[in-house]
């Protein structure tokens, strides 16, 4: 298996990423079709994506698996995980991971963070639990998508 290379995303990468988190949507939408979903959907557009990744609060990585993009993870303010999308064949990886333990360190390291959020999509909840996050919150539904509020405190992390 060809090595994972993670890097700093660019607007060249808008395209990868919306197809990708695309091609992912029916994890997190409530509705397969994603009917209800339609403004979310558009947040995740070429456009969209490129908005986000020159956005200053935003930090987006790639994870190229060879030439394939395997995984995008995306940072909001330092601390939210605002994004987190695996390609469906490359799931159970470890391409989530490793983009998790370069972002957190990453976060980690600017000596902003005392705990880390997510809204998990309810199939994702596992993956966060593993990385250390508990649920902090019943599952909301808004907008066509379904999530799990989560937190992660670094006391908590650093036991």
């Amino acid at each position: 298996m060809e090595t994972l290379v993670i890097r700093r995303a660019g607007t060249e990468d808008a395209a990868a990423i919306s197809a990708l988190a695309m091609s992912v949507a029916h994890y997190f939408t409530i509705e397969a079709s994603g009917a209800g979903a339609e403004d979310f959907l558009a947040s995740l557009s070429p456009d969209a994506i490129a908005g986000y990744v020159t956005s200053p609060r935003f930090h987006y990585l790639v994870a190229y698996r060879g030439e394939q993009l395997a995984g995008i993870l995306a940072m909001r303010d330092v601390s939210h995980l605002f994004h987190l999308f695996v390609a469906a064949q490359m799931h159970r990886s470890g391409v989530a991971g490793a983009l998790w333990q370069t972002a957190s360190q990453a976060a980690i390291a600017t000596g902003e963070v005392r705990a880390f959020t997510v809204n998990s999509s309810p199939f994702a909840t596992v993956v966060y639990e593993r990385f250390g996050f508990q649920v902090i919150g019943p599952r909301a539904q808004t907008k066509g998508i379904a999530y799990v509020p989560m937190r992660l405190a670094l006391e908590d992390a650093r036991g």
